[in-house]
């Protein structure tokens, strides 16, 4: 049987598709809105789909021109988790540029400008039951400026060997997926040689 990804292929999936039937909003919040939406199985049936509807995000691999990384500690009280990530935040709305979005965060977070900004990859975080994409960045040649992040949001910036980061990625000491394939991808893209996975543990 082959195996395809991406955009859907009508005639090969024919036999996996879902056709959406109606839907309803039943929350509508600040950061995301909840549908309940009714879908038809490819065998006929009818099941229930919960959706989070959400905006989008952009995120940020900075690294400098030394390769180390600069990364962001934060306390995800939903997971009361302290985790390490890159740069990222939500857009401000729906048809914002993702690449506008980048910018602002990386500044806003880390204090730090771009020269370069490339996009790695478009991330779809969780699609079995949110629309959220990630637009994920490579960001080259920086200088310093001032962080200023949000009022409500509190954080230490963390400067790393990017080597070092990726090892804890591959010890699985980075739990959150985007930073996890945004460091990976950025170690590729910037041709580095073999993901390194056994450097001392970060003190």
């Amino acid at each position: 049987m082959a195996h395809t990804t991406g955009n859907l292929n009508q005639s090969q999936d024919a036999d996996i598709l879902e056709t959406p039937l109606r839907e309803q909003r039943v929350f509508e919040g600040t950061l995301i809105d909840v549908h309940h939406m009714v879908v038809r199985l490819p065998d006929g049936r009818e099941a229930l789909r919960e959706i989070v509807r959400h905006k989008g995000a952009a995120a940020v691999v900075p690294v400098d021109d030394q390769g180390y990384v600069t990364l962001v500690r934060q306390h995800r009280v939903v997971v009361d988790t302290v985790t390490l990530e890159i740069p990222a935040g939500k857009l401000d709305h729906a048809a914002e540029d993702p690449y506008a979005c980048a910018v602002r965060e990386l500044e806003e977070e880390t204090g730090l400008v771009a020269q370069t900004l490339t996009l790695l990859c478009p991330m779809i975080t969780t699609p079995g039951f949110c629309t959220e994409r990630v637009r994920i960045y490579l960001a080259t040649g920086l200088t310093k400026s001032a962080a200023h992040p949000d009022a409500d949001e509190f954080l230490h910036t963390v400067r790393m060997p990017l080597a070092q980061a990726v090892a804890m990625v591959m010890r699985a000491e980075i739990a959150d997926g985007k930073t996890a394939l945004g460091l990976l991808m950025a170690w590729a893209k910037l041709g580095l040689g073999a993901v390194p996975a056994s450097l001392p543990p970060t003190p």
